[in-house]
């Protein structure tokens, strides 16, 4: 990475962005009829799929149902093709397994669970291709699939990385800016009520440094939010249409 300059003089990244703007985001929904919801993205070169099922009974051992909530049962996989190398377990290794907590943990926060006791929900998530900030193209698939499905929700979860280069906050990693090594935080936020439903960190960062860069990724979250809300009601505006023909 030493002959590449992530950053210009006059402050433009790799791909040509500014510190704080985010890459290309299009969006589908409803993309698998099979499913009670689902959702497709692409954040730059990054693609995602997702689909969830439910609410429905609990699968299984009963013994795992929850009496005053749902369970979320999240699954995280990257496509054998998402990546330059071949990927042999696409969802047995330690980092999707990492990621399928990470998703549980920020749906657990979002999803208004006591609505339905006793059952289950399931998302499962795909990436298709990795140019970076997998995690955040999964959260904001999943987020449009879960809404796909009817499924209530306390808002909108929308996710985004920022990291810090030459003393500068960038938003939106691409795979190249990850791949420096820089500290990196990935942060999943409710935009209206500006709730953190997960944030991580990677690598050490001085503390005076934190707050631009948390900001910075807030920042985007609440540009992603855009994007996705008016995906949303495109989608209900041909749905309507459809119906109403």
């Amino acid at each position: 990475m030493a002959g590449l300059e992530l950053l210009s003089d006059e402050g433009y990244r790799v791909d040509g962005r500014r510190a704080g703007e985010l890459r290309k985001v299009r969006a589908r929904m409803g993309v698998f009829a099979q499913a009670d919801g689902s959702a497709y993205i692409e954040q730059g070169n990054t693609k995602a799929l997702a689909v969830v099922y439910g609410p429905h009974e609990m699968r299984g051992s009963r013994s795992k149902a929850l009496h005053d909530r749902a369970l979320v049962n999240c699954q995280y996989s990257m496509a054998t093709f998402s990546t330059g190398e071949r990927k042999r377990r696409p969802h047995g290794d330690r980092k999707s397994s990492e990621m399928t907590l990470h998703l549980k943990q920020t749906f657990e926060a979002a999803i208004l669970t006591q609505l339905y006791p006793r059952s289950q929900i399931d998302i499962y998530v795909q990436i298709l291709q990795a140019d970076g900030g997998n995690y955040c193209a999964c959260v904001n698939a999943a987020t449009l699939a879960t809404i796909d499905a009817g499924i209530p929700m306390r808002d909108y979860v929308c996710a985004s990385s920022a990291g810090f280069i030459e003393d500068t906050p960038l938003a939106d990693l691409n795979y190249v800016e990850e791949a420096a090594g820089g500290p990196q935080v990935a942060l999943a936020l409710l935009p209206k009520s500006d709730q953190i439903a997960l944030l991580e960190m990677n690598s050490r960062l001085h503390e005076d440094h934190l707050e631009q860069v948390i900001e910075a990724a807030s920042k985007a979250c609440k540009d992603v939010y855009a994007v996705l809300d008016q995906v949303v009601r495109d989608h209900v505006h041909e749905v309507t249409t459809l119906l109403g023909e």
